[in-house]
């Protein structure tokens, strides 16, 4: 890198500019939708209702028209509905209207009427036409009548402009406090700077390589929401451990600059490529989850960590050689910048050995009696209370609720062939859960199929809607689907939490793996992956007595659903353990290169402490910093996200990383780092000490 300076800060210059250029358009391009099970009987329903049936899918829009002081028949209500309906027509990816009707979208005393919007296109276009005209169906209503869209679409739609609207106030909050504490890390503001413009560089070239991929596949917004906070996260993290051996090198042993970044790729560069190796198989896994919005919001994240990657190891030992000693400018007076060894850390690692019994045990007792919570976890899809209490497609719901019922948001939509509808229409008006259902509906071309729309009894969130599904599915003729906006919902967590399991067991065999091949150890490869499951059970322990229980509901500014939601345990089981694995490369290649050059288990322990233990502090404590800033604003999901990942890096870095792993690492002695003579035939050569 530093002999080819030229082509490396060209080729840097291109990306960034080259993709940097569409990054703005990234909230704008991404998509909202895909939260669906592929392969499930209600995306099925879905589409066959979007090509048979007039876009009548679970995607369309409802435009929700209501009047406080009289039918609609009367005063504004007959110039709304007709303006409402006008500029549904006047929409190209609306396939067509339908007019409120008696019995059905029209309520008995007739102040609130369903205006239908079918869709058009598909789902992930629909929540894009929802944001382009949801402003205007707004502004139709009149001072005694009020027009509120709502439904799938308008959630998501209402949904990322809340999130996006949190995300950048997150980012202003935690910008001035990572700031402040890299510049105590480092004690110099240049030196400060630097991980925060290599992790820019690599986010404006990972937001504009998402929307050129969107042009192929739809990408979840979310995607770039995840990407812009764990790359944030990690690209300083990297940059940290990498610049603190630099300085040691080039200022603390004197050796020249281009000796200073050899020595600080052949130590720190390696770990910071398994590092990230490990993070990208963590994050693959979640690839086996059969959903387009995991799938996008995975691929997403992996972009963004390839790019801060690429930065880390090309960009930052060019920048680290041209700066050379003026990385130490605006330094604090009290710094020294060649010290690299922590006589505290060092002091912490000689009490750890002294005492490991009494630290160790306390730590897994604090860890359990977090983790205990866990055992009465709940999950389920997010509800309408993600979002906030004045959005359109809430206020749209609950009238609807008041008007024809608590089920009536989640109206089911069964698909059945047309000799079949009647049958199917007995099963549907005998079953207990079903409030109601309409005359079958025949399709609108040619197909011998039939639409039949059923009201269940209670709301779309309730448990209870999901055995009236099964019990449904087990009813109903062969040839019907069932489907609707609330049953996708209960497919997906089915696929989830069917697929959770097999995506853990696969992140955990995948990063022993790695661990092993990078350590050459299988005791302390096992125990450093296994010590990871702590702090993640920890962390949902604590997000169970938050988000399902409600404590520091009122603090946290949020209104508890009862549960978790559903896609939590998995995503973020795979970014934690990324996270975790993260300080646990750190650590152990640290300990590993002590104990190649000392051959004592003393010394690896207590000089893994002493070298790497100040970067795992500050590095866990921007982690900290950045996700709690998640958990104070926005809606309910960035909040999880915020407290699950801020709480288990807390854990993680501060008990697990810096207490139990040395005291495993105590514990265990030279059989730690023990390999089999088979073993070290089949693995390849991979050591840490440089030179």
């Amino acid at each position: 890198m530093t002999t080819h300076r030229r082509l490396v800060a060209g080729i840097w210059v291109v990306l960034v500019l080259g993709l940097g250029i569409s990054a703005p358009k990234v909230e704008h391009n991404l998509s909202g939708a895909g939260w669906q099970a592929d392969g499930s009987d209600s995306v099925a329903a879905r589409e066959l209702a979007r090509e048979h049936f007039e876009g009548n899918t679970s995607s369309a829009i409802q435009v929700v028209v209501h009047s406080d002081d009289a039918p609609l028949t009367e005063g504004d209500g007959p110039a709304v509905l007709a303006d409402v309906t006008k500029l549904l027509e006047d929409e190209d990816r609306i396939s067509t209207v339908i007019a409120p009707m008696p019995g059905a979208t029209l309520s008995e005393d007739g102040r609130t009427a369903v205006v239908l919007a079918g869709a058009g296109v598909d789902t992930n276009e629909m929540v894009k036409v929802a944001t382009d005209i949801k402003e205007e169906l707004g502004d139709l209503g009149t001072a005694s009548v009020e027009v509120n869209p709502t439904g799938a679409s308008l959630l998501w739609s209402d949904f990322n402009e809340a999130n996006l609207s949190a995300m950048l106030k997150s980012e202003m909050l935690s910008w001035p406090a990572t700031m402040a504490i890299l510049v105590l890390a480092f004690g110099a503001l240049v030196a400060a700077g630097l991980p925060l413009t290599l992790t820019l560089a690599g986010l404006a070239a990972s937001a504009g390589s998402l929307v050129l991929l969107n042009e192929l596949m739809p990408i979840s917004i979310w995607a770039m929401n995840f990407a812009m906070m764990f790359a944030l996260a990690l690209g300083i993290d990297y940059a940290l451990f990498m610049v603190v051996r630099f300085r040691a090198a080039r200022m603390g042993a004197q050796v020249s600059a281009s000796r200073a970044v050899a020595e600080m790729m052949d130590t720190a560069g390696k770990a910071v490529l398994l590092s990230g190796l490990t993070v990208l198989i963590s994050l693959s896994a979640v690839m086996l989850v059969p959903s387009p919005s995991f799938r996008s919001m995975a691929g997403g994240i992996m972009i963004s960590v390839v790019f801060i990657l690429a930065a880390t190891l090309t960009l930052l030992p060019l920048v680290l050689f041209k700066l050379d000693h003026r990385i130490n400018k605006f330094a604090l007076p009290w710094v020294k910048t060649g010290e690299h060894r922590s006589p505290a850390f060092a002091k912490w690692g000689e009490h750890l050995w002294r005492r490991p019994l009494a630290w160790g045990i306390g730590t897994l007792v604090v860890l359990i009696a977090l983790a205990a919570p866990i055992m009465s976890l709940k999950t389920a899809m997010p509800s309408i209370k993600v979002l906030p209490s004045e959005a359109s497609a809430r206020v749209g719901y609950d009238v609807v609720k008041e008007a024809f019922g608590d089920g009536a948001p989640g109206t089911l939509q069964v698909v059945v062939e047309a000799d079949e509808a009647d049958e199917a229409a007995k099963v549907l008006t005998a079953d207990r859960g079903v409030a109601g259902a309409m005359p079958a509906m025949p399709a609108t071309d040619d197909s011998d199929l039939a639409m039949i729309q059923a009201v269940p009894t209670v709301d779309p969130s309730d448990p209870a809607l999901s055995k009236t599904v099964d019990r449904l599915r087990a009813d109903l003729p062969d040839s019907a689907l069932v489907g609707g906006a609330a049953v996708e919902n209960l497919d997906l967590k089915a696929q989830l939490d069917e697929s959770t399991p097999l995506v853990i067991g696969v992140i955990l065999v995948l990063g022993f793996l790695l661990l092993l091949v990078a350590l050459q150890a299988p005791l302390i490869s096992l125990l450093g992956t296994l010590a990871s499951l702590l702090s993640t059970a920890a962390a949902f322990g604590v997000a169970k007595l938050i988000f399902q229980d409600g404590h520091l509901s009122g603090m946290l500014g949020f209104e508890s659903q009862g549960f978790l939601d559903a896609w939590a345990p998995v995503f973020f089981f795979a970014m934690i353990f990324a996270i975790a694995m993260d300080y646990t490369v750190f650590l152990l290649a640290s300990a590993k290169e002590h104990y190649e050059k000392s051959g004592d288990p003393r010394e690896a322990m207590v000089g893994a402490l002493a070298h790497s233990g100040r970067v795992i502090f500050a590095a866990g404590a921007v982690m900290v910093a950045v996700f709690f800033t998640f958990a104070i604003s926005g809606p309910i999901p960035p909040k999880e996200m915020g407290i699950v990942l801020g709480v288990a890096v807390l854990l993680d870095a501060f008990l697990v990383r810096l207490v139990l792993l040395p005291v495993l690492l105590r514990l265990t002695g030279k059989a730690a780092w023990w390999t089999p003579n088979w073993l070290k035939k089949a693995l390849p050569p991979i050591t840490f000490s440089h030179g």
